[in-house]
């Protein structure tokens, strides 16, 4: 446990982690020893002279007075260093996070780390400031006192060294016996979590088609399903947290059987077999808390297994050797890319030149989005090579290469701020004058003016406050902003009302002027104003020309052209 949290953790952090561990530890060691003060205190109380057994009080007090601030400084030490590895745990996912590609962020896995940055770090560094001290003191307090009673007497000493090898066994095959439990209840509860925030999600469609009841139903057995996971989970604790409970207890009864048995042999006084007894009373609680103890840390070892996994996972390479490519111009050369054991780009290879539109249509699935992602390194390729200004993009500084390229998506997100604060993302660092132009040119500006508060309107979180056309504005204007020579378009005015469309569309052909353009567009005017069109199907070009050379040749950049002409024409 505490490896793998040093691995999660970095080497930067063995030292106080160590420390802290060997500060807990001499901590338990105190407490067990102080116990032992008990033997010479009660065979003076219980002998014929009780005032003997000041000096021994005092020693006790002493020792217990030891342990209590050893306690508070060890428990002062798990908090401190819990709060720095939090805190240093963030930095250290954040930052491999900002490190990792584009193209490994799924809708599923954002929900997954959303989850790990939250509730799982904090799980899993609550080991250091809540869990490492009571398991410590469980583990390391008993074995002293066992050492306290073999020196005491070797017998009872004896009987009691073997209960710890049968506990530890007990406490091996109830945590084997959970862990499937609770892999299971954390799969049910991610489903059922699931479930309900598609139910919630999903009210308008729902009530629009009368299936409330069935999609409720979908969601009732989910939630069934977590119950009886639940269940199972707490059945299968029993075992062992009575398995714990009747070796504890056995033990103890061994233990004063024996001493009867030694007392009336005359083998030893009964003061000493009353003080064993009392440091057997005293193993019974901190061994009985193992069973929560190691519950607490299967859902933090979990966690950390999760934590781990992402750490572990490669970045794209840097190059040693940074290339500074002088063009803009892009090339794709026998390019082939597979995702999840499936080719979406197969052997690919095309070219734009320097300040010309590349038009990219196709069916669904063909692979458009995939070209555009490509270009920005979102994905390295699985053969061939993607080059800008020549250069192949592995070989240039990712810094750089961002910096070249300007991205607008279909799917616009704005972070939870103002407008102004959403737009100058593009360049942090621009005058008042160019924010303004850039608002102007991408028409942001007649947002600006009709909303409450202007540039410092609030958009809420991804830009909820804001309609569709709008934060497609303000991505556009975050665009001309930066002034990138490259800029890649992904249908960005498809699922826009005739208004916002004209105005995105006028703030996009700013956008383009004089830069190295990839676009991928159904729109037609978007298409038939590029200087060349590839048809895409299956990761590979099927057609490739101009807009009226595509439409002679009759082929299925025609067919996709009469039929956008056929859903674009108004109903009479």
């Amino acid at each position: 446990m505490i490896r793998m949290l040093l691995r999660v953790l970095g080497h930067q952090y063995a030292r106080p982690v160590r420390r802290t561990v060997a500060l807990m530890t001499t901590t338990a060691v105190v407490e067990g020893l102080s116990y032992a003060l008990l033997v010479p205190v009660l065979r003076a109380l219980l002998g014929g002279t009780p005032a003997d057994a000041w000096p021994w009080l005092i020693a006790f007090g002493g020792a217990v007075a030891l342990y209590a601030v050893l306690r508070y400084v060890s428990d002062l030490s798990g908090f401190r260093v819990g709060t720095t590895l939090l805190r240093g745990m963030y930095h250290r996912l954040g930052d491999h996070l900002g490190r990792l590609p584009i193209g490994w962020y799924s809708a599923g896995r954002v929900g997954e780390v959303s989850v790990l940055a939250s509730r799982g770090v904090l799980q899993a560094m609550s080991v250091i400031a809540h869990l490492l001290a009571p398991l410590v003191s469980a583990s390391v307090t008993p074995l002293t006192i066992v050492v306290v009673m073999l020196a005491f007497n070797w017998q009872m000493g004896l009987a009691a060294l073997v209960a710890v090898p049968v506990v530890a066994v007990v406490q091996i095959r109830a945590g084997r016996s959970m862990a499937a439990a609770d892999a299971e209840r954390a799969e049910r509860d991610h489903e059922a979590t699931g479930r309900v925030i598609e139910y919630l999600q999903a009210q308008p469609v729902l009530r629009a088609g009368g299936r409330t009841g069935e999609r409720f139903r979908l969601l009732d057995d989910s939630l069934r399903e977590l119950q009886r996971a639940s269940r199972r989970t707490v059945l299968s604790a029993l075992p062992g947290a009575l398995g714990l409970t009747l070796t504890v207890q056995a033990m103890f009864t061994v233990l004063l059987v024996l001493g009867s048995y030694l007392a009336l042999g005359g083998n030893i006084g009964a003061a000493e077999i009353l003080a064993i007894l009392v440091l057997a009373a005293r193993c019974a609680d901190p061994l009985l808390s193992l069973s929560e103890i190691g519950g607490r840390l299967r859902g933090a070892r979990s966690e950390l297994v999760r934590l781990d996994t992402v750490l572990r996972t490669e970045p794209l390479p840097e190059p040693l050797e940074p290339i500074q490519p002088e063009r803009h111009d892009l090339e794709f050369d026998s390019v082939t890319f597979r995702r999840d054991d499936h080719t979406v780009i197969d052997g690919l290879s095309l070219s734009v030149p320097q300040g010309q539109r590349l038009a990219v249509v196709g069916p669904s699935g063909a692979g458009k989005s995939t070209l555009l992602q490509l270009l920005a390194r979102f994905h390295d390729v699985d053969a061939g090579a993607v080059r800008v200004g020549g250069a192949d993009v592995r070989a240039i500084d990712t810094e750089v290469l961002m910096a070249r390229i300007a991205i607008v998506f279909q799917d616009v997100y704005l972070f939870d701020g103002t407008i102004e604060e959403n737009v100058r993302l593009g360049r942090p660092g621009a005058g008042e004058a160019e924010l303004r132009a850039a608002a102007t040119a991408a028409r942001l500006d007649e947002v600006i003016e009709r909303l409450p508060g202007g540039w410092a309107a609030n958009v809420g979180e991804g830009g909820a406050l804001l309609s569709g056309g709008e934060r497609q504005r303000v991505s556009i204007a975050r665009a001309l902003l930066k002034d990138a020579p490259i800029v890649l378009l992904d249908e960005v005015t498809s699922a826009l009302d005739p208004l916002n469309e004209a105005a995105v569309h006028e703030g996009i052909e700013r956008l383009m002027a004089g830069r190295t353009v990839v676009m991928v567009a159904h729109r037609l005017r978007t298409v038939q104003r590029a200087d060349r069109i590839v048809f895409l199907d299956g990761g590979r070009v099927v057609e490739e020309g101009g807009h009226d050379e595509l439409l002679r040749r009759g082929g299925r950049y025609a067919d996709f052209w009469n039929v956008s002409l056929t859903t674009a024409r108004p109903a009479r």
